[in-house]
């Protein structure tokens, strides 16, 4: 077992260290001066000059990896161009905000996208895995600000049935101010007690949640019916239905458990991927989290900002695959001779 830690260990950091690598290389890469960026384009020579200095930008480019692995390691992230505040202070605001959406859009998708590909699964090549795979379908290629603009246009608009955007009502920070302890606000407000911007919060969070949950719903779905049919036509399973055991049961009972091995390392790849398609949902929606801090970042070319996104996500991405690995090995211990 600890061999196998080791190994999935090595293998994350070394995919860590391409990303640094890239990402500083595209810092390097892209078109403009940053000390002109910072300075601002009225800047002295001398003025410019100090800002190289202070950054590093004079030195080579073998130096200048270095200095920039060293100050990762350190938590120094870099100064943002447009925000003038550390780049990991304002990942620290931004990321809590984008982790509460990905979180009840992924707790959505797996509350349904599981149950319906058991059903597909039962009812194979029949009506009800039909509709299963033709939903799964859709909700996979619909894009998400199409997907978006519609709810909003249609339960927001004109139903009124759910804000149109925000993170909550902005006007409770005056009447039920909220105590933050770890920043993610329906977190804090369930910890403290903090009803009326917990409820707030719920109802604004609704239709980004159910936007952000389409395509892994529809993966999910897609995935645990693939994976059920398989193993329904194993060994044990025949042998169970020989027993005369009834196929819902041989399929949630038996085959559903060591099913849920590739529908684990799905889940991890699309918790990475619903951060990043979710930027495009915190845009249609004004939502406080990554995708508008990137949006900024872009806009104003500030590469140590957009820099730090990208390794955030990187690093959210290879932690989560390495949970799923570590969850596995103790589930199925067949996985850890891989």
């Amino acid at each position: 077992m600890l061999r196998y830690l080791a190994r999935r260990l090595g293998q994350a950091l070394l995919v860590v260290a391409g990303v640094v690598v890239l990402t500083f290389a595209v810092m390097r890469l892209v078109p403009g001066d940053p000390a002109v960026a910072f300075a601002g384009p009225k800047a002295t020579p001398e003025q410019l000059a100090e800002v190289r200095r202070r950054f590093g930008l004079d030195d080579s480019l073998p130096v200048q990896l270095l200095n920039h692995v060293r100050d990762l390691i350190s938590g120094d992230w870099g100064i943002s161009l447009h925000t003038r505040q550390p780049v990991r202070d304002d990942l620290y605001q931004a990321f809590p905000a984008s982790l509460e959406l990905v979180g009840a859009a992924l707790l959505i998708a797996v509350v349904v996208g599981i149950p319906v590909g058991v059903l597909a699964a039962r009812h194979q090549r029949r009506l009800p895995d039909l509709g299963v795979r033709f939903g799964s379908m859709l909700a996979v290629s619909v894009p998400v600000f199409w997907l978006a603009l519609v709810l909003q246009l249609v339960f927001a608009s004109r139903l009124g049935w759910f804000p149109i955007a925000g993170e909550y009502d902005s006007s409770l920070d005056t009447t039920s101010p909220l105590t933050l302890w770890t920043n993610i606000t329906i977190v804090d407000a369930l910890i403290t007690g903090n009803w009326p911007i917990f409820t707030s919060t719920l109802q604004h969070l609704v239709l980004p949640a159910l936007v952000v949950a389409a395509y892994p719903t529809g993966v999910i779905a897609q995935m645990t019916r693939a994976a059920l049919i398989e193993e329904s036509g194993q060994d044990h399973t025949k042998l169970e239905r020989a027993l005369g055991f009834g196929e819902t049961s041989i399929l949630t009972k038996f085959a559903l458990r060591p099913a849920l091995n590739p529908v684990l390392s799905l889940i991890a790849l699309v918790f990475a991927y619903s951060i990043v398609n979710g930027f495009l949902v915190e845009a249609v929606f004004n939502w406080p989290g990554l995708g508008r801090y990137a949006a900024d970042s872009i806009r104003s070319l500030d590469t140590p900002a957009i820099a730090g996104v990208t390794l955030l996500v990187a690093l959210v991405y290879v932690l989560a695959n390495l949970v799923v690995d570590i969850v596995q090995a103790f589930v199925d211990p067949r996985t850890r001779a891989r």
